[in-house]
């Protein structure tokens, strides 16, 4: 904040101190993946333990002097913290460090600048940066904290730090607004497809499970790849057809992270309002890491508190092709239901039993049938064809029409209620 952005990689002092009043410590070696995604060069990691943080200066009074030899030996220009920091910490520690001090929300808002490419995406992350940087003002202006009297030092009244907030709460309205429409068109979206019965299935799960690689092999859309946390940061979304389901709306969202930021959640409701609308969970979780279990705890917390936790849920385990010996399968509950599917993503293998597996669980919310139409029936036969849920017709002698129709029960109810029909009034074939 308040510094110029340098072209090259940052040469950069990590610090992470195990603190015995964490529940769910955070994990130095993600930490490093993070600086790294950030174009920062780790030059050394500095771990440590601790019962509570130092108020002053988080790290103790001896950690304190190593950092300073670590920045002095490296002429480090940026000392990271794997924590939260409070803007009295950061101010404290940059003075006497004499270098850039950030903690582990301003990483990953760095991290959501350099990704976001849409215009929505930016907006999003500014609207974070902005609610991050209000509470660190004072330390880019402490020469202009107080107004100065004396002849030519007379000003309007105003502190430069005031100044500053006044147009930092101006710019955090206005991009507010901007969101609003945002929303207000994904809600439009949103209620289009409701009315035409398309289900949306989104892409959840912790950053570099390899949600969007699997994204592309289900729906050819040539999104951003990479090997890095937070790859893909903007949402995309992409129809597809699922035998015997007919159209889906396939939705990739932006990765999650343990202990992601709350302003970033709050920033990000409108994208993520896709996923808790969503008819089915894809939670992509990568088979390979030691972690994988604690990501998916660390997924299901922000999934709680987005309002989506109750969701239909299937759980992919991707990356097998990195697990020695290990096959494609479908996992069933004890009434035969799918729970979750081992596949990878990269290589294709076990993307037919995904399929299948979605096919399953959305099939309960289908109706199939043969239904017998008289020829006065063509308006109710007309708006069948119009929403895509006629299978085949066969032409009687008689001049009915016999109907094989397959389309989601509420959308069946719909488009009787429609044509001003009720269902006894129909002939059922068996």
């Amino acid at each position: 904040m308040f510094f110029d952005r340098p072209s090259s990689g940052e040469l950069a002092i990590l610090v992470h101190l195990n603190l015995y009043s964490e529940s769910e410590p955070e994990d130095p070696k993600e930490f490093e993946e993070l600086v790294i995604s950030a174009g920062g060069v780790p030059a050394s990691l500095l771990i440590g333990s601790k019962g509570t943080p130092n108020p002053r200066y988080f790290v103790g009074t001896g950690k304190l002097e190593e950092l300073k030899q670590l920045v002095y030996e490296h002429c480090a220009n940026l000392v990271i913290f794997n924590h939260s920091l409070s803007p009295s910490q950061e101010r404290n520690l940059e003075s006497e460090l004499e270098c850039r001090v950030l903690d582990r929300t301003g990483l990953i808002l760095d991290i959501f600048a350099q990704r976001a490419l849409t215009h929505e995406g930016k907006l999003q992350v500014e609207l974070a940066q902005l609610q991050h940087m209000s509470t660190r003002l004072v330390r880019g202006w402490t020469h202009l904290e107080r107004q100065k009297g004396g002849i030519g030092l007379r000003g309007p009244g105003e502190t430069q730090l005031e100044t500053d907030r006044r147009l930092l709460r101006y710019r955090i309205k206005s991009i507010l607004k901007r969101l609003a429409k945002v929303r207000s068109q994904r809600n439009q979206g949103r209620r289009s497809r409701e009315k035409a019965q398309i289900p949306t299935i989104s892409l959840v799960g912790y950053t570099n499970a390899g949600k969007s690689t699997l994204f592309n092999r289900l729906s050819k859309a040539g999104v951003y790849v990479a090997d890095k946390l937070f790859a893909t940061l903007d949402p995309t979304m992409r129809r597809i057809e699922l035998d015997n389901l007919g159209p889906v709306i396939l939705a990739d969202t932006v990765g999650f992270i343990s202990h992601l930021p709350h302003k970033l959640i709050e920033a990000f409701k409108a994208t993520l309002e896709e996923t808790k609308n969503a008819k089915l969970l894809l939670h992509v979780v990568d088979a390979a890491s030691e972690m994988r279990k604690i990501n998916i705890k660390h997924v299901n917390d922000v999934l709680s508190e987005i309002g989506a936790i109750g969701l239909p849920t299937l759980i992919i385990y991707n990356k097998i092709d990195l697990v020695d010996q290990f096959k494609e399968r479908i996992d069933r509950d004890e009434n035969g239901r799918p729970t979750s599917v081992w596949l990878s993503a990269q290589t294709g293998l076990g993307c037919g039993l995904l399929f299948q597996a979605i096919s399953e669980i959305l099939a309960k919310d289908m109706m199939s049938k043969k239904i017998r139409l008289n020829p006065s029936m063509g308006k109710l036969r007309s708006i069948l064809y119009t929403n895509n849920a006629v299978l085949d017709e066969k032409l009687e002698e008689n001049g009915d029409f016999l109907l094989e129709v397959k389309t989601p029960k509420a959308n069946y109810k719909r488009i009787l209620k429609e044509a001003k029909i009720n269902s006894n009034q129909l002939s059922e074939e068996h």
